[in-house]
């Protein structure tokens, strides 16, 4: 028997941990626990349980890691904490801000429960906060440098649709091409979050809805458009369902840093990603770090970790000896 594994929510994250586990031949899904009712929701998984929400703290000893897939506004504030005292857990808490106290939450919460909770799994946080920190180590003199898609963003495709008169809309954050090849000559320059990423927005308005209003709230929005070059444009439901149903993303992570004794000498180190599913590529890195989860807590570990705390060798379903044979 592998590793058990309990999903928590079963929307894109949830389907996505999912088709990880099957490739993962080390774990196996024990159950997923929705909020809906447990009768109206189909996995792809055969012979595996749906239960409700509330039944989850049963299942203590049937199930190894629970991996919570719900929001990080409202749902992992709370989850996640709660389920640190039965299960070890594994999180995509993405509120950067937010993350110091998150983890002193959880980490009360986990070391006295003797669990293991990893939080803000994915790839940013996640792979990308590993390659800032490594790079970071790697040349302590130079400048960080992120940007994000081209890709869909999910938080601000849900600002468009909350607009009053819009019946559906996604929006692609884009790097600013002059932008990113500045960093990666070396230039160091100092960029402004305008010049740093565009965002387009496509969007589907209800019928004699007044699109230069939307137009003009949608680029006015505080905390999401106001600070970027916008573009709105207005499409038919038929064309957004045909060209923009995909949840792609991906961005970069470059560090531009100096050596020598009179700092002569220009590195650039980028860390890159193209994913054709945002979702499913968390939930890929997520699969990783419940497996390592698992492994702490065999060791005896407790408390709250981040992925700065998780050697690499505690990932990979292949043995030190494996790795070292083969990858290093």
């Amino acid at each position: 028997m592998g590793i058990r594994i309990g999903i928590m929510g079963y929307g894109n994250l949830g389907r996505g941990i999912e088709c990880a586990l099957k490739q993962n031949k080390d774990m196996e899904l024990v159950a997923v626990f929705t909020r809906r009712n447990p009768d109206t929701v189909t996995i792809l998984t055969e012979g595996v349980p749906v239960y409700h929400v509330d039944d989850a703290v049963k299942m203590q000893d049937k199930i190894d890691v629970m991996i919570l897939c719900g929001g990080s506004a409202t749902d992992l504030p709370e989850q996640t904490k709660m389920y640190a005292q039965y299960f070890n857990v594994v999180d995509s808490f993405d509120t950067h801000a937010r993350i110091p106290e998150h983890f002193e939450a959880v980490d009360a919460a986990a070391k006295a429960s003797g669990k293991v909770g990893v939080i803000s799994v994915g790839w940013d946080p996640g792979m990308f906060s590993l390659n800032r920190l490594y790079a970071n180590a790697i040349l302590p003199n130079g400048s960080d440098y992120t940007f994000w898609g081209k890709g869909v963003s999910q938080g601000h495709s849900d600002a468009i649709r909350r607009v009053e008169g819009v019946l559906d809309g996604k929006q692609y954050t884009i790097p600013v091409d002059s932008a990113l090849e500045a960093v990666r000559s070396g230039k160091n320059p100092e960029l402004t979050t305008r010049q740093k990423h565009t965002r387009e927005c496509f969007v589907v308005a209800k019928e004699g809805a007044d699109k230069a209003r939307i137009e003009a709230e949608i680029k006015n929005m505080p905390n999401y458009f106001a600070d970027y070059d916008t573009t709105v444009h207005f499409i038919s439901m038929d064309e957004l369902k045909a060209n923009h149903s995909g949840i792609p993303h991906g961005g970069f992570v470059i560090r531009s840093g100096k050596t020598g004794w009179n700092e002569e000498n220009t590195h650039i180190i980028e860390y890159s990603l193209k994913l054709d599913s945002n979702p499913e590529f968390t939930s890929s890195v997520i699969v990783a770090y419940a497996r390592a989860a698992y492994r702490l807590s065999k060791e005896g570990q407790s408390g709250c970790k981040t992925v700065f705390d998780i050697a690499p060798v505690y990932l990979s379903a292949q043995s030190p000896e494996e790795l070292r044979k083969h990858l290093l």
